[in-house]
């Protein structure tokens, strides 16, 4: 199912004129500082509590002077919101989320702690026991333009990782409709903020400007992640081969992901055009463009750039897809998602314009 065509920007009034509560868990990383600030011009979502066990007691716009418009303090409990998001490190948000579902709230997590189906990856990719593993199945997989009804019934909602989103959203038109066969590779970059706000040497100044390099070769904690994502929804496609390597780039926010499969025996470029068109024509969040898209264009916007090609000579399938990391790879995609949980348009409140340059 697709969603109908939206505006550009989103402002239209909603019918019930009470906002509904939302708090954000660990507002202090580079997620939950980017939730905030896409709250707090949302029409429908009243940020009424914020959480950050060292800030504490801190008025907000003390410790993120350009979020001087909310005003909150640091708290270190969520007592009064209907609707949390998570921002949480894995393990911490596997520990928090059933005691707020058990409250009667509802759940948008950021954190992979919800992502898998199968409990026993965890300790293999993660490096902990999952300690909710009957939540595993219930968690509705927040990718928005392929899971909006499971995203609009769901009680706990698990955002995807920025890699996935980004790898995803370029491979499954083609995967869906069983154009490709099941022997991908997916070739990613990152700006730094992915590796979020804790002091790492790869992600010093002096370290990451003016390098590029691949990590996480032998094994990324999102592969898992892709890997399940293309099985679930493989129509008969056979054994899937996936090698997904990411690298790390000198740039603040953004992903690029170029993704390569081998069409299958009588596949050309307009089957592979008619794909896309008919997936993401009237989405308003993903726009197929007629040349490779650039990170720059998606900074500070909720919209994934798409763009797919054919490589005659060899046969094969190159799609390409640009996020910001923090936006639709991120706290915007979990806004996209609470939107449809509450039944509001799902654009509303979230920028589809990026900044520039």
């Amino acid at each position: 199912m697709r969603a109908a065509r939206h505006t550009p920007r989103e402002t239209v009034r909603v019918k019930n004129t009470a906002r509904i509560p939302v708090a954000v868990i660990n507002g202090t990383g580079y997620g939950g500082v980017e939730l905030l600030r896409l709250l707090a011009g949302h029409p429908a979502f009243e940020l009424v509590e914020v959480t950050a066990r060292r800030e504490a007691g801190r008025p907000l716009r003390d410790v993120f002077p350009h979020l001087r418009g909310v005003d909150l303090t640091f708290t270190e409990r969520v007592e009064r919101a209907e609707l949390v998001l998570v921002a949480l490190p894995d393990h911490a948000a596997v520990e928090a989320v059933p005691e707020l579902l058990a409250a009667g709230r509802r759940v948008v997590d950021l954190s992979a702690g919800f992502r898998l189906r199968r409990a026993a990856l965890y300790p293999e990719w993660y490096g902990y026991e999952h300690a909710a593993p009957t939540l595993l199945e219930d968690a509705a997989y927040g990718l928005v333009e392929w899971n909006r009804e499971a995203i609009a019934r769901a009680r706990l909602v698990a955002c995807p990782g920025c890699y996935p989103t980004a790898a995803l959203l370029a491979l499954l038109p083609v995967w869906i409709r069983g154009l490709v066969q099941p022997d991908v590779i997916v070739d990613a970059k990152s700006g730094v903020s992915g590796a979020g706000r804790t002091l790492k040497l790869t992600s010093q100044f002096s370290e990451a400007n003016e390098d590029t390099a691949a990590y996480a070769v032998d094994g990324h904690r999102h592969w898992p992640e892709i890997a399940q994502e293309l099985d679930r929804t493989a129509a008969g496609a056979g054994p899937l081969r996936l090698s997904f390597t990411p690298h790390l780039v000198p740039m603040t926010r953004g992903i690029l992901a170029t993704c390569y499969a081998p069409l299958r025996e009588g596949v050309g470029p307009l089957d592979v055009r008619a794909a896309y068109t008919s997936a993401y024509g009237d989405t308003p969040f993903v726009q197929v463009v007629d040349q490779p898209p650039h990170t720059k264009w998606t900074f500070g916007s909720n919209v994934c750039f798409v763009y797919a090609t054919v490589d005659e000579r060899a046969a094969r399938l190159i799609a390409i897809a640009a996020i910001d990391n923090l936006v639709k790879g991120a706290a915007g995609q979990a806004i996209q998602c609470a939107n449809l949980m509450y039944g509001f348009p799902e654009p509303l409140g979230l920028p589809r314009e990026g900044v520039y340059p």
